[in-house]
């Protein structure tokens, strides 16, 4: 399993200039990186070849002519009117020639992609109930465990403030971390590998969840910028969804691969999950059924996925004794053997199996 918290080097800094290097400094900061700093060419030249990038200031392109050629050199000044500017950046190899304050939102996030080393984006699923009480939250615990368990990098979000909080499902209300309270303000980049370690870790998983007293609405760009992090750390990313699609749900639903609609099989709960279905689906156009027995009379799992009008995921099965289960410490999809288990295992078989092509694998789960 891929080490949590696992995170590359940060950048790189070459420079003199006192006020310059602040700048620097702040931007790394925004950026979740810590830099290593010299005023000219590291004397073991292979802190300029192993870094992920380097910034050399406008002051410092004489002192690095002669360093070995390599991707990710930026020449940074303040003066827009600079001569030879170009110059000097052919010399040192520079890709690019920055001027701030101008460059700095772009700068952040190449800092930022940099030292995270993104690469394929997470994998990310979000779990809606058809109707209250469907057991959306026990199939993205689920899910979330067993991706974890099965060697993947995964983070559990929790989307839904009136849920109970997610955690509460793993046997984690008091673990150590942050919870949503804590990022109601975020704006902009999110560092995701700073936020990968603040959230507290159960199950071999990072989990995002509510706190258990403060009441915090959290505006679509705390949730954008949450979410986009989560997906540049890649692996798999699973979130728990409530029923209504206000402005913040809206921005999840843009970010999510595919979704898992969990519809009870009674006429009733069809009905309701349609309407939520149809919410959700002016945003994200992945939609499959979860259908959950026990069915009224004459429907089963294909009459639901027919009736909702969506593509069949699969047939949630009934586990006995997962509450005594869960009193135990056991978590949603925690038994190995067990059905539920089996189930998310079948499904991320056959949802992962589809990364080389681009996408999520079509088919059930069944």
């Amino acid at each position: 399993m891929q080490a949590v918290g696992l995170r590359r080097g940060g950048p790189l800094i070459v420079t003199e200039d006192v006020d310059l290097l602040d700048d620097l400094l702040r931007l790394c900061a925004a950026a979740g990186a810590e830099p290593e700093v010299h005023h000219t060419l590291p004397d073991r030249r292979g802190g300029w070849e192993r870094a992920p990038m380097v910034l050399v200031g406008d002051d410092a392109a004489p002192r690095c002519r002669g360093a070995a050629r390599r991707r990710g050199v930026m020449l940074v000044g303040r003066d827009q009117d600079a001569p030879d500017v170009w110059r000097r950046a052919v010399e040192i190899g520079a890709e690019y020639v920055l001027r701030l304050p101008d460059s700095e939102n772009w700068l952040v996030d190449q800092i930022a992609n940099a030292t995270e080393g993104v690469g394929r984006p997470a994998l990310t699923v979000g779990v809606i109930g058809g109707r209250g009480g469907a057991g959306a939250s026990t199939l993205a615990c689920a899910l979330a465990v067993t991706a974890a368990r099965i060697g993947r990098r995964t983070m559990l979000i929790d989307g839904d403030p009136l849920g109970g909080g997610i955690d509460v499902l793993l046997g984690g209300e008091r673990a150590e971390g942050m919870r949503w309270p804590d990022f109601a303000h975020s704006k902009g980049r999110v560092g995701g590998g700073a936020l990968e370690e603040s959230l507290p870790a159960l199950h071999g998983l990072r989990v995002l969840s509510w706190g258990r007293d403060d009441w915090v609405v959290i505006p679509p760009q705390a949730m954008q910028a949450v979410l986009a992090a989560a997906r540049r750390l890649g692996g798999v990313v699973v979130v728990d969804l409530p029923r209504r699609v206000d402005e913040a749900v809206a921005e999840a639903l843009a970010q999510l691969d595919l979704g898992l609609v969990v519809v009870p099989g009674e006429l009733r709960a069809v009905a309701a999950a349609k309407r939520v279905a149809s919410m959700a689906g002016m945003v994200l156009d992945d939609l499959r059924v979860v259908a959950r027995g026990p069915y009224a009379s004459g429907l089963d799992e294909q009459w639901v996925a027919r009736a909702m009008g969506l593509p069949l995921a699969g047939e949630l099965p009934l586990e006995q004794g997962l509450l005594a289960e869960q009193d135990m410490g056991e978590p949603p999809g925690g038994s190995v053997r067990g059905p539920l288990a089996r189930f998310c295992s079948a499904f991320w078989d056959q949802a992962l199996a589809g990364e080389g092509a681009g996408g999520p694998a079509a088919g059930g789960a069944s």
